[in-house]
This record gives structure tokens, sequence and C-alpha cells, in this order.
């Protein structure tokens, strides 16, 4: 008998990250120059720096005198991550990027370009801990939580790649998606922080709107009426990927706490509250999810809670090579969609991004970590690689 799967809903490694000026809400930004010996105002020209100009380089802060840039620079903006390596896809359309974090963790973000503006898929965690069997991440198990300074330094970064012409052209980043490594809902403190941060005017945040960033959950119960109390109405995107709880035990052992009825009526209840429309993920997996009669129950379930409330994206999986998971026939997913729309549900199938990079988040971290360095690395390499969904989330967040 096989042993059901362990979730990890705490991180098992602290491994926190040193003090960023990201991590301070205005007062303790204005508290920590004053501890450096500069005047409260100061901070304000530092955020201006850090979220409109999207630097951290003291050469760039010409409005500080200049005998204390570099000491202040060094203090409020300590290295969090760095590049280990960037990949190209879809014509240099989209960037994959690993990064190394403080403590030689690794995690990654993808930067996607669309006509006149760009999409950051961001990571929350290192690893995850909701052992999703077809998820490359859900299958490192989790690390450690990423503060809200790692986080909002990936958006910095991509910004500013986005800006400087890192995907071809200067784009402006105007979507941010939590839907890269991790479960946002298990990090729910630094994960709103960084929200805050990416909708907050400038020159106290990006200046983002709500309705541009995307937070996703497996079905947190609990984290979704959270979210929805906050008051900041984010687009939610529940990964539902089995309308039925038999199957959905499986592929999303989370679902052993709440069940299916109960993540949709959570993802409703944030519908009624935000009055946004909430997507529902569904990873289409050849023979294991993509029967039309699943396709009928899911839409009928999403109908009994009303109409206009939900979007549903099946997304063709991403399969890694080694994966006994694979992508649905293209004939079962068109009748899989037109199933769904008889029930009136609005239903976008979701383009794949850098399939060709191994897009789905996690895969470039696995690869990493499975590098031959000895006996220990073969037996990982030589284990079995399991695959995720590299997603274009841009459509419904416009």
């Amino acid at each position: 008998m096989t042993s059901p799967p362990i979730i990890q809903m705490a991180a098992p490694k602290p491994g926190k990250a040193p003090v960023h000026f990201a991590d301070l809400d205005d007062v303790a930004r204005a508290n920590a120059v004053v501890d450096l010996g500069l005047p409260a105002f100061r901070a304000k020209q530092l955020e201006n720096h850090y979220f409109a100009h999207l630097t951290t380089d003291p050469d760039d802060m010409t409005d500080l005198p200049a005998a204390t840039r570099a000491a202040t620079a060094s203090a409020l903006f300590p290295t969090l991550m760095s590049e280990v390596r960037s990949l190209e896809a879809d014509g240099g359309a989209t960037r994959k990027t690993l990064w190394n974090l403080h403590d030689g963790v690794k995690v990654e973000s993808v930067l996607m370009k669309y006509p006149e503006r760009a999409t950051l898929c961001v990571t929350s965690q290192a690893g995850c801990g909701m052992a999703c069997p077809f998820c490359a991440t859900g299958q490192m198990g989790l690390t450690r939580n990423l503060s809200a300074a790692e986080i909002i330094e990936q958006v910095r970064l991509a910004a500013r790649s986005a800006r400087d012409g890192g995907l071809g052209e200067s784009v402006r980043l105007s979507n941010v998606v939590f839907m890269g490594m991790g479960e946002p809902l298990a990090n729910y403190k630094p994960v709103m922080a960084t929200v805050r941060a990416l909708v907050a005017p400038a020159p106290h945040g990006f200046g983002l709107s709500a309705r541009h960033v995307t937070v996703s959950t497996v079905g947190l119960v609990t984290g979704i009426d959270r979210l929805a109390s906050e008051g900041i109405p984010v687009t939610l995107a529940l990964s539902l990927h089995a309308p039925d709880d038999e199957l959905r035990d499986e592929l999303v052992p989370i679902n052993t706490h709440w069940k299916v009825d109960e993540a949709l009526d959570a993802a409703y209840r944030y519908y009624e509250a935000t009055g946004r429309r909430v997507s529902i993920e569904y990873a289409l997996i050849r023979d294991i999810n993509d029967q039309a009669w699943r396709a009928d129950l899911l839409g009928r379930k999403l109908t009994e809670r009303g109409s206009g409330w939900v979007h549903v994206n099946p997304i063709p999986l991403n399969p890694t090579p080694g994966s006994k998971w694979t992508a649905s026939d293209p004939a079962v997913e068109r009748t899989f969609v037109e199933t769904l729309r008889s029930h009136g549900v609005p239903t976008t199938i979701r383009d794949t991004r850098g399939s060709d990079i191994d897009g789905a988040c996690g895969q470039l971290a696995i690869e990493e970590q499975n590098r031959p360095v000895g006996p220990a690395a073969r037996m990982r390499r030589e284990g079995t690689r399991i695959g995720n969904t590299g997603v274009d989330v841009s459509k419904e967040t416009q």
C-alpha cells in the first residue's frame, strides 16, 4: 500500500534572509535611515530609487550626500539574490532565471513579454510542501519560506530587465502572478507584504493595479478567506485540477484537508467579498483528469454557485522527460473545453510558455540540485523527474 504524501505547512529550514529596506514599512524605513545618522526624509528618496528607478546602486543615488551613499546602500540594500543562469524561449519573449539566495538555496522566476507589457511569475517559497505528484516543485519538498524582500527583489530585478530591453525591447512590467515555486498562502505574511508593495503608489511601491496581481493557491481555505478580508482585490487563482474528491485527493493532497466543494465555496466567498472573478486552474493530464464527464461535473459545480463569478483555464501539462504524466490529446482537450462552455462557463486554454527551457517552475532548480558531484548526486539525477505546468497567465489579468 502506497503511503499518503506528506504535506508540509511549516518550513523545516528558517533560512532567514538579511533584513532589507523592502522588508520595512514606511515608519521602519524612516527609523532605519535615522539610525544611520541621516534625516528621516532620506527614506522617501531611497524609496524612489528602489521602487521607481529600480536601483540599489549607490552611484545612482546622486541626491544623497556622496560620503554616505555607499554605507547607506550597504546597510539597507544587502544582496539577497544573484543570478545563476538565465534561459530564453519563445523568440526571446520568455526569460527564465535561476537565482541563488543568500544561503545557497535556488529559486526561479519567469519573465514574459506581451504586446506593450510584461508579466512576471514569482516564487514565494523554496520548494513546496503541497506534494502534488505532477508538479516539479511539489516533488522537491519545502526547504524554506522566502522573505518579503526576496520576493520583492524578484519583481524589482524583472522590472528593471524589462525596462532595459532584457526581452528584446523596453517594456513595462505591469502584471505579477504568484505562480512560481511554492504555495503562496502557506507563506502568507511575506506574500501579502509583497502584494502591498506591488500596489502601493510610487514612491512607496511599484504602483501596479491590484487587478494585475494574481495570487494562486491549491485550496488553503483559511488562507483564501483571510485574503478576502484584506481589502486588496487581487485576482485569486484556484488550482483545482479535478472536480471530484477521489481524484483530487491524489493529484492535490491538500484536498484531504479541504475538499473540492469547500475550496470552491471559499473561492466563491472571495468573489463575493472582492467582486473579482476567480480563475480556476486545471492542468489537463492525459487519461487522468481530462475526461468529458469530469468537465461536465466541474461545469455543474461552478454554475450551481452562480454565474459570472469564475473563469476556467485548462492548461496543457508541460511534461518533463521521464515523467509518466503528459499533456492531453488535442481532441480530448477541445471536448473538455466545449463541455465546460456548454454550461455557460467562460473557458480559455492557456498557452504554455518556455516549454523548451523547462518552463515549469522548479525544473531548473532540480537540474541544478542534481548536477553530478558524486554518488549522491547521481542517485538524485537518476530518480523520476516530475513535470508541472508552465503557463501564460496574462489574458485574465489585463
